[in-house]
This record gives C-alpha cells, structure tokens and sequence, in this order.
C-alpha cells in the first residue's frame, strides 16, 4: 500500500523530512480530529451560549491580555537573569554563595508559588516597605522560575564533557573563556526544549497573581464571568489569549533547536 509512505515516517537515521505538503497534510488530519472531539463534546451539553453579554467587556479583556504579557515579558527576562547567576553560583568555589545558590533553588522548588505570591506581598514587600504589587508579582515570578531555570542551565552546562573542559583549559583558555567558548554554545541547544517549556509555565502561573488583585487576564475574566454569569464564554478567551502567548514561544524554540544544531 503506497499511500501509507504519506502518513509513517521513515525509521532511517538521517532521513529525511517529509515534504511541506505531508506535513500540512497529517497536521490538518490531527486538527480535525481534535477539533471534532471538541464538537461532539460541546454539542452533547445542554448550554445556552451568552457570547452578546461577554462581548460588551471586550475591552477588559485586551487590557487583561496586554497586561499579562508586559508580566511575563519583564519575568522571562529576570527569571533568565536569576537562572544563570544561580546556576553558576551552585557551581561556584566561593562555598556560601554556592550553598546559598543550592538553598535557594530547594527552598523555591518545593513550595507552592500561590505561597510565595502571599509570603512576599503580604510579609516581605510589606517589610520593605514596597507597595508597587506590580513589582512584587514580577518579583515573585522571577524568582520562582528563575529556580527552576537554574536547575535547566545547570543540567546543560554539566553536560559538557570533562574532557572538553580539560582540552580548553590545556590550549590556555580562562573559566571566562572556557564558558564563553565551550561550554555555552554545546549547553545551548541542550537546554532549549526544557527552557521552552519553562517559559510557557511562567507565562501560564502569572494567572497566580490574581490572588494580590493585579489585574491581568485571568482576574479579568474572573470579573466578567461574576458580572454576567457566563463561565464558558469568559473562559474559552482567556484560554485562547494563553495560547496565542505560549505557541510562539515553543515555535521560536523549536527554530533555534534547528539552528544550533551540530554533533558534539
């Protein structure tokens, strides 16, 4: 049966892709039937759709929206700022910054980020006297990320190979150097999957910030379901609105996977 080369892909190694067409052929195929669950699933409950009364706050919707990604842009950028600093510092010959690093990233990782958002906006930034909860939840979300980008950029680095490491420090490079030249560029490519996935999380988790009253998408779409009592109708946007943030992020991801690809 000849058609079946158009739907299995080849088990070779170093084959090559399917064609564009292909492609696009089995991704319809898979959307359809995903799409097609969905339809059965939402035909089968007896619900009255109120699209007319969620349209009316459009606008709070749009304002949630770009909040949420003036969020999550600001703690992408810290959280990967954290990530390295914390990663290196657990890697460190200066022993209290090092155990410090490895204290931090236990501590953030094993309690529930709704605890932190409390602890530091109700405890710390009070303490401080920060009373900018915008801050505090970038604050906050950077630092719990940035945690768990620390473990990612810690995993790639080690991943170099000793003997990679030795040939550059015999040929007189520095640790600067060493990093900047071989451990860096091989660590890259191995830690895109798993940053991607991470960065997707942070953008999903700043829904959290609700709980201190930031008014970003999903407290939004709290408000406008408790106005008009159309829990569906607010939720299904503010589903669609995370995904049209995190696809990107996955599809840029996966690009420069692509690009930094080479054999080590």
């Amino acid at each position: 049966m000849s058609w079946l080369k158009y739907f299995v892909a080849s088990s070779e190694p170093g084959a090559a892709p399917p064609p564009v067409w292909v492609r696009i052929l089995n991704f319809t195929i898979a959307f359809l039937f995903i799409a097609l669950i969905f339809y059965f699933s939402f035909q089968q409950v007896s619900y009255h759709w109120n699209w007319e009364s969620i349209y009316k706050y459009r606008q709070k919707f749009i304002q949630g929206w770009l909040t949420t990604i003036l969020i999550s842009l600001a703690s992408l950028a810290l959280s990967t700022c954290i990530g390295l600093i914390f990663a290196l510092g657990q890697r460190s010959h200066f022993l209290p910054f090092r155990y410090f690093s490895k204290l931090y990233v236990e501590v953030v990782r094993g309690t529930p980020l709704l605890v932190q958002i409390l602890i530091f906006f109700y405890v710390v930034a009070n303490a401080f006297r920060v009373n900018d909860r915008y801050l505090v939840g970038v604050l906050t979300l950077s630092c719990f990320s940035g945690a768990y980008i620390s473990e990612v950029i810690r995993a790639g680095i080690e991943s170099v190979g000793k003997s990679q490491l030795e040939s550059a420090k015999a040929i007189g490079l520095t640790r600067t150097q060493t990093y900047r030249y071989v451990v860096f560029p091989q660590a890259l490519r191995q830690t895109l999957p798993p940053l991607a996935g991470q960065f997707v999380s942070l953008i999903k988790d700043s829904s959290l910030l609700s709980i201190i009253s930031i008014n970003e998408f999903t407290l939004n779409a709290q408000e406008v379901n408790s106005y008009t009592f159309s829990t569906l109708e607010s939720y299904i946007p503010l589903a669609v609105g995370y995904l049209i943030l995190t696809l990107p992020i996955s599809l840029w991801t996966r690009h420069l996977e692509k690009r930094h690809k080479y054999e080590t």
